[in-house]
């Protein structure tokens, strides 16, 4: 089995590059997905976000409101290293559960957005790391998620800076540019990851 850790800032691709190893075969583990079913109404998980941070981050449903959640932590260091102590250790008895599922032979893909910021990478046989400059980060999340500039800037901030990214990274994708050329050079690293995966 190789296990391979994915990052890359926010708006640099990494989930399109997360879809087409997916669809190449990689069995994916993705910690956004599981910090969402970890907060799940009726889970522990949540329970300890409500202790913490009060009902006013509930929807009217009883879910998480995440964008109410989101504007109180991503401007607070402390309160998002709150809300971290709580997810992140839910997140990774979860991934290490569906790891031990895998085959021998598998690539198996953890798409971690904050892989640099808590420090994982030794926890893989290698980290591909998504890149993309600020600016195409910026453009990206303005033009296409529809973030005002304030919110991308503070979310940006919020993560590893790209040298901090670069530094841990054993495979780096570029995807600077449009989108058109990402599945081949996506397919030429999940080629050399098959080679690595056999015993």
């Amino acid at each position: 089995m190789l296990k391979v850790g994915l990052t890359g800032g926010i708006g640099a691709g990494k989930s399109e590059v997360s879809r087409l190893f997916a669809a190449s075969g990689a069995v994916l583990i993705d910690a956004d997905r599981i910090a969402r079913e970890v907060v799940e109404p009726g889970t522990p998980g949540l329970a300890a976000v409500v202790e913490a941070f009060g009902e006013e981050i509930l929807a009217p449903d009883g879910s998480l409101d995440r964008p109410r959640l989101g504007s109180v932590v991503f401007a607070d260091a402390e309160r998002l290293a709150v809300l971290n102590s709580i997810v992140h250790p839910l997140v990774g008895a979860r991934s290490a559960e569906l790891e031990r599922t895998a085959a021998e032979d598998a690539v198996v893909v953890h798409d971690v957005p904050l892989l640099t910021e808590n420090g994982l990478a030794p926890l893989y046989d290698l980290v591909i790391v998504v890149d993309a400059s600020p600016e195409t980060q910026l453009d990206r999340l303005v033009r296409l998620r529809g973030m005002s500039e304030e919110d991308a800037r503070a979310r940006m901030a919020a993560q590893a800076t790209r040298d901090q990214r670069l530094e841990i990274a054993d495979i780096v994708i570029d995807n600077d540019g449009p989108l058109a050329g990402l599945g081949e050079r996506v397919a030429a690293v999940w080629a050399d990851l098959v080679r690595r995966a056999r015993p």
